[in-house]
């Protein structure tokens, strides 16, 4: 047999594997609405129809920010497929397919929407202010200012900023939102690796360590103390005096004194700092 009968043949055979299928779903169908309390049926319906509802998730799901869960979506598709069967007519003549997936998304539209704690009305003014402002710069050439902005939408000043603040609402994060997996696949969340603007890194730390170590060497302990309290603890001359049980005036001219012999030293030593 030739290459070109082959192929025949297998264009062939896979369409009457088509027709089928075909008239072996559409079977199914007919018996289901016959009784559609018959849950096994249901089930073989949904099981054929599950991949539509799969193939509409992962459509949606890659238009969508890393915290939106696929298997989310899925379930929620799922519940949409249920209706889509219960309610599907079969002597209209279309086909389920196209009336399926506009159910299925529709109800992972409304999942979205159940998960996001944003109103629509900001996200819409959200996005009519990025569409204003994407205009002007593709116009202008540049960021536009609030007056050019308030021209383009027809706002008045108060308006435009009440909208603004309005719509930064949708840039906030939720710190259980999930950032990543690791390696290990354990989930870190934003509250995981928000920085900590109050705590010091150990690089610094270790760096302030050896320039006091480096500034106190060759001091005794009351001058060591009295750099210490004056520029690391922040503490006055009086508040020094107190604590090391001597006058204002003398800690005044020890610091003074203190701070003479380091220019000197800091002087010498200036081409190892520039290193």
């Amino acid at each position: 047999m030739s290459v070109g009968s082959q192929q025949k043949t297998a264009v062939a055979t896979n369409q009457s594997q088509a027709s089928q299928a075909e008239q072996g779903i559409r079977k199914l169908w007919i018996e289901f609405k016959q009784d559609t309390n018959n849950q096994e049926l249901r089930n073989q319906l949904m099981e054929h129809y599950l991949p539509l509802v799969r193939y509409s998730a992962e459509r949606l799901w890659s238009r969508l920010p890393d915290g939106v869960e696929l298997d989310d979506l899925i379930s929620a598709g799922v519940f949409g497929l249920m209706d889509a069967i219960d309610a599907f007519d079969l002597q209209r003549g279309v086909k389920f397919e196209t009336y399926c997936s506009t159910r299925v998304r529709g109800a992972m539209l409304d999942e979205l929407r159940s998960m996001d704690w944003v109103p629509r009305l900001v996200r819409s003014k959200a996005t009519k202010l990025k569409t204003a402002s994407a205009s002007l710069v593709t116009k202008l050439g540049r960021q536009p200012n609030e007056n050019e902005l308030a021209d383009q939408m027809r706002l008045s000043k108060g308006e435009l900023e009440q909208m603004i603040r309005d719509a930064n609402a949708i840039n906030l994060v939720s710190l259980d939102k999930r950032k990543w997996r690791d390696d290990g696949y354990k989930e870190v969340r934003e509250i995981d690796v928000i920085e900590n603007k109050r705590s010091v890194s150990p690089v610094q730390r270790e760096h302030k360590n050896d320039l006091i170590r480096l500034v106190t060497k060759g001091l005794n302990r009351n001058e060591r103390l009295i750099l210490i309290l004056y520029y690391y603890e922040q503490m006055t001359m009086k508040e020094i005096g107190n604590t090391l049980s001597l006058s204002e005036s003398r800690v005044s001219q020890m610091h003074s004194s203190i701070v003479r012999r380091l220019k000197t030293q800091l002087t010498e030593r200036r081409t190892e700092f520039a290193a």
